[in-house]
């Protein structure tokens, strides 16, 4: 007699994991619906256009989930997990953004959250089963030759999520299942249809609501310094959490030639601005690294991506020690910026990644 794999599928009321779930069936797993709880329900600073995973619109889309969860017949769970939602990424965004640098938060909600503390609290709820699904568009298969898990990219590249997955560990990938990864954004909606899930045609939500700093309200934020490169004082800042490196609007200065962002300095609590000339560098150190393949012991050639829609650049990366690495570039990149993800690909193989520490010219 087949046993059916028990998976437990994020579902977040969008039509990615919605079709996640179907396909699952589908295939005969034995599929449990849950979504995360993550919301604290506190009052976001201005006009919110386009809700996000977290923040207003959450009710709505645990509503859709369960409503998803029902025509495909399956259990469904909601998974309060906005204590761990806030120690794992919320407090993270706020000491990021407080030493002027510009954290990912899908990432770490991916790593620490979504395929960790997910899973975890299901488990003290009673709920059994032997892998995470999600709707991300992703691939991850088993290489025998290698003995470890390998993240590929989505078959659409144009949706590929690959950027927002390097930190997994062996585990995570080992249990990951990312059904929609063989396909189109097109085909998925199209199979939503075909399903009657009834969110084929909903708006995709951004994963976080960029441009909503509430979690820092509770942090001590002073205006400071606009400085050019010659140490200039040309205008004053808000608070350095709400620049970063490569902005060019709100920045309050009139001059001849367009200003950037060029540099965020938090022991003067001063941004320093230059012409679209200065934001291009060619080397940076990255630490905090995580090696979904072999872990180089010598300098290697790879392309990678500095930013999620960043297009991937030829470059070498050399080993410096246990957990950080020397990325030179064959040409300047434009706006590389400390805290965000720096991804490292072999074709269509993520070899891994770490986070923007410094740039250098």
């Amino acid at each position: 007699m087949k046993i059916m794999k028990k998976v437990l599928v994020a579902m977040s009321g969008g039509v990615d994991s919605s079709v996640a779930a179907a396909f699952l069936k589908e295939e005969g797993y034995a599929v449990i619906g849950v979504t995360m709880k993550i919301w604290d329900g506190e009052a976001f600073r201005g006009e919110i256009r386009r809700h996000g995973c977290y923040g207003p619109g959450a009710e709505r889309d645990i509503e859709d989930a369960r409503r998803v969860a029902e025509i495909l017949g399956i259990p469904f769970h909601v998974l309060d997990l906005k204590r761990e939602y806030k120690s794992q990424v919320l407090d993270y965004l706020c000491h990021e953004y407080l030493l002027g640098r510009t954290p990912n938060p899908c990432i770490r909600c991916n790593r620490w959250v979504k395929f960790d503390a997910l899973g975890k609290r299901a488990r003290d709820s009673g709920i059994e089963f032997d892998c995470i699904a999600t709707g991300h568009y992703a691939r991850v298969e088993y290489d025998e030759s290698r003995r470890r898990y390998l993240l590929k990219k989505a078959k659409d590249l144009r949706k590929d999520q690959s950027y927002f997955l390097f930190s997994l560990s062996q585990e995570q990938l080992g249990r990951a299942l990312f059904p929609v990864g063989n396909y189109t954004k097109e085909e998925v909606r199209k199979i939503a249809s075909n399903f009657e899930l009834g969110v084929n045609y909903k708006s995709e939500s951004q994963d976080f609501l960029a441009g909503d700093y509430s979690f820092l309200a509770k942090a001590v934020v002073q205006p400071g310094p606009i400085l050019d490169r010659q140490g200039n004082v040309l205008g004053q800042h808000q608070g350095i959490p709400f620049y970063t490196i490569g902005q060019r609007r709100r920045l309050g200065i009139s001059a001849k030639e367009p200003l950037y962002v060029t540099d965020i300095d938090p022991e003067k609590n001063a941004i320093i601005v230059g012409n679209k000339g200065e934001l291009y560098r060619d080397e940076l150190i990255a630490s905090e690294l995580n090696w979904i393949v072999e872990k180089p012991t010598r300098p290697i050639k790879s392309r990678v991506r500095i930013r999620y829609l960043h297009k991937e650049a030829e470059a070498t990366i050399v080993p410096l020690d246990e957990n950080r690495v020397h990325i030179k570039f064959q040409e300047p990149q434009m706006a590389i910026s400390p805290g965000q993800a720096v991804v490292f690909y072999d074709d269509e193989v993520v070899m891994g990644g770490g986070t923007i520490e410094s740039t250098q010219r």
